[in-house]
């Protein structure tokens, strides 16, 4: 059965709604708790009502934030109680994973054993622990589960070889994107410049860029046809689901898709870190964002080594590696093939994971990895805790 997505990018501080005012901000740009629209600087004491009149709302996150996903726990409670016909989609789940989602969303499914056959490390990566509280929720409350994406793997094939060349049953159904806007195209240039590993220097003629604008396109276009069947299908009015802020922002990503795709009534919301720079609070960046308050104390982040892998025959092939990382420290190259980590034989990212994830700080990993036809011995430094 197709269902309405309401994409959550909407946050709520646990307040009642409250009506608009529009008296000067002092102190932060956007104070803790508060809800204030980007360009005119209206602040809201609650979550603004009119926000669940959208057909769909887009709610964006910065995945590994803690805050972020409480902040749209509260938000999807909120919209609920409204709005009882909602559902939510995810970013996080391939199309494949619908009726995993289904059977989880009916109770048919332990914790354990729905991030088993959702594949939830292996697809995913992020800690389950931020995103079940928002599984749960959906579940207690019957809340149907929307898959939006499509398989990494499309998208990985789409950067190596270009959108023309995959077609057919490798697309997965998704059809050709709604070409990027010009200031769409310039902050993937500043992303892409980022990682240089990933191919030739960001100008608009690198064939290497054109890629890396075609496999951001196809995933922005999977999403909004996800949410779009959905709409269209009218049993269910409003449609929440979570994605990655960059997918959102400035209406450049998925919001773009959904207009070229005929769904315009889009509201978009972004959650307002304490520490965020007042400029960038701008007209246009979305409807609304929400203040956070300052982290209480500064979180240990978890061991990474920093690469992005791909399974493949022989191991665990490097396809990105983070710039000043702990894999480029080691001297790990893009093309490089994983094959043992701690004396282990690794076959799938979520073996790798597993083990750095046990990794202490100060201690040494040692890599036995395959480039070209040479296997080299190296060692992962993992810095001292601070």
């Amino acid at each position: 059965m197709r269902h309405v997505v309401l994409i959550l990018a909407v946050v709520l501080a646990g307040a009642a709604c409250a009506p608009l005012t529009h008296s000067p901000m002092t102190g932060p740009c956007v104070a803790p708790g508060t809800w204030v629209e980007p360009g005119t600087g209206a602040r809201h004491a609650g979550l603004p009502p009119g926000l669940a009149r959208h057909a769909v709302v887009l709610l964006g996150e910065s995945h590994d934030e803690v805050a972020h996903h409480r902040w749209q726990l509260h938000a999807i409670a909120a919209l609920h109680a409204g709005r009882p016909d909602m559902v939510l989609g995810f970013e996080m789940f391939p199309r494949r994973a619908q009726p995993v989602l289904d059977r989880w969303v009916r109770g048919e499914l332990g914790e354990a054993q729905f991030l088993r056959d959702v594949e939830w490390t292996d697809v995913w990566g992020s800690d389950a622990g931020l995103y079940l509280p928002l599984f749960h929720f959906a579940r207690m409350h019957r809340v149907a589960m929307l898959a939006l994406n499509v398989d990494r793997g499309v998208s990985r094939l789409v950067a190596r070889e270009g959108l023309a060349a995959v077609t057919g049953r490798a697309r997965e159904g998704v059809g050709d994107p709604e070409p990027a806007s010009p200031e769409y195209r310039t902050r993937l240039r500043s992303i892409f410049a980022e990682h240089p590993q990933a191919g030739a220097t960001p100008d608009a003629e690198s064939p290497a860029f054109q890629r890396f604008v075609e496999a951001q396109l196809l995933w922005d276009r999977a999403m909004a046809e996800a949410i779009a069947g959905v709409v269209r299908d009218g049993r269910r009015p409003f449609v929440a689901a979570i994605m990655g802020r960059g997918h959102v922002e400035y209406r450049h990503g998925v919001p773009h898709q959904l207009k070229a795709l005929g769904i315009q009534n889009v509201g978009v919301a972004l959650p307002w870190p304490a520490d965020r720079d007042c400029v960038a609070l701008e007209a246009g960046l979305a409807d609304l964002v929400f203040g956070l308050d300052p982290p209480l104390e500064p979180a240990a982040p978890p061991p990474r080594l920093g690469v992005v892998i791909s399974a493949v025959e022989t191991g665990l092939h490097v396809n990105r590696i983070a710039p000043d990382s702990i894999a480029a420290a080691t001297g790990l190259q893009v093309g490089d093939i994983i094959r043992e980590a701690a004396g282990v034989v690794v076959r799938r990212p979520a073996d790798l994971v597993a083990i750095v994830g046990r990794q202490a700080p100060g201690t040494w990993l040692p890599l036995r990895v395959r480039r070209g036809q040479e296997d080299h011995e190296w060692v992962a430094r993992f810095p001292v805790a601070r």
